[in-house]
């Protein structure tokens, strides 16, 4: 692919206008098109992009992108991307990839039986911090998640399982690799008639153990997660891009026999890892448009996406069954 490609966000509110900003500055891509029903908010998103338009319909655009990034509320996730796939058109579209998994499956099938790209935006997959750590990441037997925010004031169509916490759902699936064969949550609404605080407990064919906190009700925001294996502690702090590993070193035999030096004793080696600076949603749309050109999957698919809505599902059934009883 030689040509530009031609691309469009539709939805351009909090998420949005900053994947059209960034898609605007992308070599390769002509930002075509923004698209929101607030016709205002698409005129600022292409305020200062040469040639590109701002509409209310989505419909507009069918025949003039090659790809689009779909960042709207979620219930509207498979009405918006369900013409664009059908024309073959490749999507990228946010987190969580759809209302129910059953939607989900259907975006995955469209797109497989249209050969289109099908991304999805868990955008802490690129976080500098979890792609420096992720080499260390061999064999987790306990992983503790923190990740705790003030009250957004938006994405309040979904709870704070599907809003929040789906993003470390995705990465410990990611890390892991093996099915989850337990899960024990508890959750509960506060500030609105949806989960707003929620623990899940996920247990791994693996053996690994998974201990997740999601709040978007916190004074404090905290976005950490820890990672204990059998010979090394990994810590990761998304919000400060900051990563430490700690590795158990075994002991050396004494030759001297001076115990004093520490001969015989195993030792703890380690402290802040190298994280090279970027941005976690200009990795993510670069990502995106090179596995167009260069027809492989995306980093997070279609099927990533819909995995980690599944095991939200499941979350947010065990939470339901623990209110039951």
């Amino acid at each position: 692919m030689s040509a530009p490609l031609r691309a469009a966000v539709i939805g351009v509110g909090h998420l949005g206008k900053h994947h059209a900003r960034i898609l605007a500055g992308l070599a390769g891509v002509r930002l075509v098109a923004a698209v929101d029903v607030m016709r205002e908010r698409a005129e600022a998103a292409v305020a200062t992009v040469p040639g590109a338009r701002a509409v209310a319909d989505a419909s507009e655009i069918l025949g003039d992108v090659d790809a689009v990034v779909i960042a709207v509320p979620t219930v509207a996730h498979l009405a918006v991307a369900r013409p664009f796939l059908e024309r073959g058109v490749h999507v990228l579209i946010e987190k969580p990839i759809a209302a129910s998994v059953a939607e989900a499956d259907a975006l995955v099938a469209l797109a497989a039986s249209r050969g289109a790209t099908l991304a999805v935006g868990h955008s802490e997959r690129f976080n500098p911090a979890m792609t420096a750590a992720r080499p260390l990441l061999t064999e987790p037997r306990f992983i503790e998640v923190h990740r705790l925010s003030g009250f957004p004031e938006r994405s309040l169509d979904v709870d704070v399982v599907f809003d929040v916490m789906i993003h470390d759902l995705d990465i410990v699936l990611a890390v892991d690799g093996t099915e989850v064969v337990s899960v024990e949550a508890v959750g509960i609404n506060v500030l609105t008639p949806k989960i707003d605080i929620a623990n899940a407990r996920l247990k791994f064919v693996s053996g690994c153990v998974a201990n997740i906190t999601a709040s978007r009700i916190s004074r404090d925001q905290v976005r950490k997660v820890r990672f204990f294996q059998k010979d090394s502690y990994v810590s990761i702090d998304y919000a400060a891009k900051e990563v430490e590993a700690w590795r158990l070193v075994p002991p050396v035999e004494s030759t001297g026999g001076d115990a004093s030096k520490g001969a015989g004793r195993p030792k703890i080696e380690g402290g802040p890892v190298a994280v090279a600076p970027g941005d976690a949603l200009t990795s993510e749309l670069t990502d995106f448009v090179a596995a167009i050109r260069d027809k492989r999957p995306p980093t997070v698919s279609g099927t990533d996406g819909r995995r980690a809505l599944a095991l939200a599902a499941r979350v947010h059934d065990a939470m339901s069954a623990n209110q039951g009883n």
